[in-house]
């Protein structure tokens, strides 16, 4: 399925989002296809959530190389960022390598990161985790508040990636956050929803960019392995990665570099064979 792509408008900058990336199969979809999406969408700036990336669960050195090789310019992450201790010292080092902000403060790595895309524009990227049915994490809200203050001072383009289950934690921080970031996009179900809006503050929100991978099994998983753990709870199991019907899920977002509103957002979908 193929996209035809608005026009940015005159002077806006554009930022490309793309969601969960899992698996090899949503590693290999989104190096092929992101070089293509970032020149045909003339974007400045490119975020990807790679939580996800290596296996299912977390993210690898190698992984994070054919990224940023691939045209990301931030990873983002969520519960499973640190799930791979391999990746810690990677993702403690490199200063757009991004986990949850509101993490426990001994956790490696960090939550914001800056790209400048010209001596006038700038986006600040803003990582945080819901509470709402994920594991222990501090106050996304009081945290968020405090980290979008201090990155007002440097840029009025703020980009915010929430990863939350719950839909009203997400919209909840969005109505928050109001005016005073550029664009809130979930991620953490997999699950491309279709509320793309502008709120009354200026500020893009969707509750979920959905997933990059593949879409033939349960939210990245094969089919056996999710009907196993939902069948005999109690059975544990390994969850293996699906195959097939790989598509690459995510929005962008136009804005004002000047007052940092938003003008427009819009889903992207891309087939991957």
């Amino acid at each position: 399925m193929q996209q035809a792509w608005p026009n940015k408008p005159a002077g806006a900058s554009r930022l490309l989002f793309i969601g969960d990336v899992y698996g090899e199969p949503g590693q290999k979809a989104v190096c092929a296809l992101l070089p293509g999406l970032i020149r045909d969408l003339g974007s400045d700036v490119c975020v990807v959530n790679a939580e996800n990336s290596d296996g299912g669960k977390g993210l690898s050195p190698a992984i994070i190389r054919k990224l940023f090789d691939a045209g990301a310019d931030v990873l983002t992450g969520g519960n499973h960022t640190l799930y791979r201790e391999k990746a810690h010292a990677a993702i403690d080092e490199h200063p757009r390598v991004l986990r949850p902000l509101n993490l426990p403060p001994e956790a490696p790595g960090r939550g914001i990161a800056i790209i400048e895309v010209s001596p006038r524009v700038r986006w600040g990227v803003v990582n945080l985790i819901g509470r709402a049915m994920m594991p222990p994490s501090d106050d996304p809200f009081r945290l968020g508040k405090q980290a979008v203050e201090s990155l007002r001072e440097e840029t009025p383009l703020i980009f915010v990636d929430f990863h939350a289950e719950a839909t009203a934690e997400k919209i909840a921080l969005a109505r928050y956050l109001d005016g005073a970031v550029t664009a809130l996009i979930g991620t953490h179900t997999h699950v491309q929803t279709a509320d793309e809006e502008i709120l009354t503050g200026g500020t893009a929100y969707l509750t979920d960019a959905g997933m990059s991978g593949p879409h033939n099994g349960v939210i990245g998983m094969d089919t056996s392995s999710a009907l196993h753990r939902f069948l005999h709870p109690m059975g544990g199991g390994r969850s293996g990665v699906a195959t097939g019907e790989i598509r690459v899920h995510g929005a962008f977002v136009d804005a004002d570099p000047v007052s940092g509103k938003a003008l427009a957002i819009g889903r992207i979908r891309r087939d991957f064979s």
